[in-house]
């Protein structure tokens, strides 16, 4: 199965996502096409300020993240150093918009170094997440993080409880298939979550 995943590797809902797709991507073929999606700019207020053009020495949350995962697809080594970082953020709880993080979990991940921060420093190295984000918001409505979006053209923005991707990975994976890609009638499901008892 193939689709595109619009992502940031802020988004906790993107981690457990990864979590899920990686059990099912040992028993089923899986074909994920990871795309950008900034959260930082689809939450900005500032009119005409987007993070692929703010000046580089502005600290922009996420955006360091976005441009190590396109040094890592560089050097073909963005499935690792994307399971890595995502693992970082999200269990590790490192601070990803700090260079000496980002340079770690590209070193773990195999990638040659001097390459990695040439990369990092291409004046390009965001035209990757330009394009996916603003891709994503004129052809498919994205809004959120993880946006799935399916061959047939369905859509669905999906956040999954903690754990759920380590019980039956397999059956909730096809479940969401079942709803999300294959039940156009269904727009949006959510769960009320009942007051605590004060």
């Amino acid at each position: 199965m193939e689709f595109e995943l619009y992502y940031d590797y802020l988004c906790p809902y993107v981690y457990r996502a990864s979590l899920l797709l990686a059990n099912v991507g040992a028993e089923r073929s899986l074909d994920i096409r990871w795309r950008y999606f900034s959260l930082a700019q689809v939450n900005s207020k500032d009119e005409g300020w987007t993070v692929w053009d703010a000046p580089a020495g502005e600290k922009v949350r996420g955006r360091l993240a976005f441009q190590a995962a396109e040094a890592a697809r560089r050097q073909d080594r963005f499935d690792v150093y994307h399971s890595m970082l995502l693992g970082a953020r999200h269990v590790d709880r490192l601070d990803i918009d700090d260079i000496k993080v980002i340079e770690r979990v590209a070193e773990d991940s195999g990638m040659d170094l001097e390459r990695f921060r040439h990369d990092l420093a291409d004046p390009t190295i965001l035209l990757a997440l330009a394009r996916d984000h603003q891709y994503a918001l004129s052809t498919h409505g994205v809004f959120g993080t993880p946006t799935f979006v399916f061959p047939n053209g369905a859509t669905a923005y999906i956040r999954l409880a903690e754990g759920s991707a380590a019980k039956d990975g397999l059956s909730l994976f096809d479940s969401l298939i079942a709803i999300a890609a294959d039940e156009p009638g269904i727009l949006e499901i959510k769960r009320p979550i009942r007051p605590s008892p004060d």
